[in-house]
């Protein structure tokens, strides 16, 4: 997880054991977890949002690209000859 392994966690545990007390702990690691919890909920719907907004993206720039690729393949091909008589 963080390169924590059990002897550390023990430690960390009989320390906020000492630290806090018997009683608050329970509440306090109830109250970690929720936090946890809804941290990796938020993390999730920036995820699923930032996901969504790509796949629209990608959508439309694909339907804009075909919008532009049909006119400049319609368009009828003029020689250069004829475009400069037609700017003077």
């Amino acid at each position: 997880m963080f390169g924590i392994g059990l002897p550390e966690l023990i430690v960390i545990l009989v320390i906020a054991l000492i630290v806090i007390g018997p009683k608050k702990l329970p509440e306090i690691a109830k109250a970690v977890g929720k936090a946890f919890a809804e941290f990796k909920r938020a993390t999730e719907d920036i995820k699923n949002s930032v996901k969504d907004d790509i796949e629209k993206t990608t959508g439309s720039l694909t339907e804009l690209s075909k919008e532009v690729k049909a006119p400049i393949n319609q368009r009828p091909q003029t020689p250069p000859a004829e475009e400069k008589k037609k700017d003077t």
